[in-house]
């Protein structure tokens, strides 16, 4: 497969998956909004703080009210992570490898960013913005299954997951991040109700509280970081990305688990290892947010890696994630 290929279908992923993400945030926070009426700019900003764009936003000299909020991260076109420039992005890495993908991905995904740029998206994201971002991540979704269902399961769709699945990785690690370390500040909040709905939120955030509620009776900071970070089974938890995400970059180059042939497969794998033979009691004593700021680090590089081994393209050392 030429690198040209394999870059567009990886970043193709990573960007509808990022649009998806962005969408299912806003949609907590409306709903977070009924059961916390506080100070507006307190309920918006950790948003633009789990985009990981918090400076680019205030250079902007825009409130963190609701309305400017929800303009910035769906229909800003200066801002490279928005819905629209996400959907847009993929749109355009899609376009260049029509032959690759199924007509389905390319008809629905061309269809998505059309709708995205009419004016009724614009009216219903101000005056009914839950019924608006339901939509986006239904379309969204629903790529996805195409991706899984239209696709042929080899080198193409393998490099399509490996950038869901880091995309899905980054974004599980930034909610738990903002949450633990920015969004309650204040300890005597701690174990009340108010801390208790900001975690689910949380949960709600990575689509994971109703699985959560099978497994844990309590919502506790302890459990609810447990089970997005290592737990094995949940498709949204930090340690079943990034193992999807090595078992098809195995699959991509031939080699058997355990086995390293490039240095993309080495990170991955040293980072996997990390996961495998650490807990959470070790995660909370060493501190939560020195962990996940080491994860993002990683996760960074492994893009880097990915970048370089299989896309000839060398990232630059001030580069990150949320800057691509």
């Amino acid at each position: 497969m030429l690198s040209r290929v394999a870059n567009s279908i990886y970043w193709m992923c990573r960007y509808i998956e990022r649009a998806e993400n962005v969408a299912r945030f806003i949609d907590v926070n409306l709903n977070l909004l009924l059961d916390m009426p506080a100070e507006e700019s307190k309920q918006w900003s950790p948003l633009i703080m789990t985009t990981g764009d918090q400076a680019l936003y205030e250079k902007k000299e825009q409130a963190y009210t609701q309305e400017d909020v929800i303009w910035f991260l769906t229909f800003d076109r200066g801002y490279s992570n928005s819905i629209l420039s996400c959907v847009s992005a993929a749109r355009e890495n899609a376009r260049s490898i029509r032959e690759i993908i199924s007509s389905e991905m390319w008809e629905h995904l061309n269809n998505f960013y059309l709708e995205l740029i009419k004016e009724e998206a614009i009216k219903m994201a101000i005056q009914e913005p839950n019924r608006f971002f339901k939509i986006v991540k239904m379309r969204s979704h629903l790529f996805t299954g195409l991706l899984d269902s239209t696709m042929s399961h080899g080198e193409a769709w393998n490099f399509a997951r490996i950038g869901m699945m880091i995309e899905r990785t980054d974004k599980t690690s930034r909610i738990l991040d903002v949450k633990y370390f920015m969004l309650l500040p204040e300890a005597n909040l701690v174990n009340t109700p108010i801390d208790n709905i900001q975690w689910i939120s949380v949960l709600k955030s990575a689509s994971a509280f109703e699985m959560y509620r099978k497994e844990f009776h309590r919502i506790t900071p302890t459990n609810v970081a447990n089970f997005l970070i290592f737990n094995k089974l949940f498709p949204r938890s930090i340690y079943h990305c990034l193992s999807k995400a090595q078992d098809c970059l195995h699959r991509i180059t031939g080699s058997t688990n355990g086995a390293s042939t490039n240095p993309a497969e080495k990170r991955l794998g040293r980072l996997m290892a990390d996961l495998e033979y650490t807990d959470i009691e070790e995660v909370i004593e060493a501190g939560l947010h020195e962990f996940l700021d080491d994860l993002q680090t990683k996760l960074n590089q492994l893009g880097g890696e990915i970048g370089t081994t299989f896309f000839n393209i060398r990232p630059l050392k001030s580069s990150t994630l949320s800057e691509q």
